[in-house]
């Protein structure tokens, strides 16, 4: 999966408010405060149910 969007966080952690609709909740091994608010590419594995496990955060 390769997904650009806007991250977002919230009490459960982090989303993904993805640029063609809708949202993704993120497992992530690392917290990207940096990219907090900010347009983002993500990179992992869809696990089903609106959730990704990403391998990577990187400014898009």
């Amino acid at each position: 999966m390769d997904e650009t969007g806007r991250l977002l966080r919230d009490e459960g952690g982090f989303l993904l408010q993805r640029d063609l609709g809708g949202s993704y909740r993120l497992v992530l091994l690392r917290v990207p405060v940096d990219h907090v608010e900010k347009r983002v590419r993500v990179r992992g594995f869809y696990a089903g149910n609106d959730i990704v496990e990403a391998e990577g955060v990187a400014a898009a």
